[in-house]
């Protein structure tokens, strides 16, 4: 069996004021949140983390197979918030953002583009 040398991301985001949460997946963590960053930065943006100000990481959990964290991903944004926020609160009850700790860096400096394989 081929082990993936890939690494994807099921992650959660919030805003400023943890009121909403956004579920994503992603195989560039880094490189992804500085997207909803800059999806933010741009006022001609419809995205809903542009919309809500989502751009702020409480929660990830890491997958080898893509597969995997799809499925993951869809089974989250099934639940309820209650469940929801039960699932930050296992690695994250104080729901600190997490940003800085991911890039070094928050809000980023160097806003790059996602490298294509």
């Amino acid at each position: 069996m081929k082990v993936s040398q890939t690494q994807y991301s099921v992650y959660i985001l919030t805003n400023y004021s943890k009121t909403v949460l956004y579920i994503g997946v992603t195989n560039n963590s880094e490189q992804r949140l500085v997207e909803h960053y800059l999806e933010k930065e741009n006022p001609l943006s419809n995205a809903f983390t542009s919309l809500y100000n989502v751009i702020y990481l409480i929660y990830y959990e890491d997958y080898d197979y893509v597969n995997d964290a799809i499925a993951r991903e869809k089974e989250i944004k099934k639940w309820r918030r209650e469940k929801k926020d039960k699932l930050i609160n296992t690695t994250n009850p104080q729901r600190e953002f997490l940003n800085k700790e991911l890039i070094g860096e928050w809000p980023p400096k160097e806003m790059g583009h996602r490298k294509s394989n």
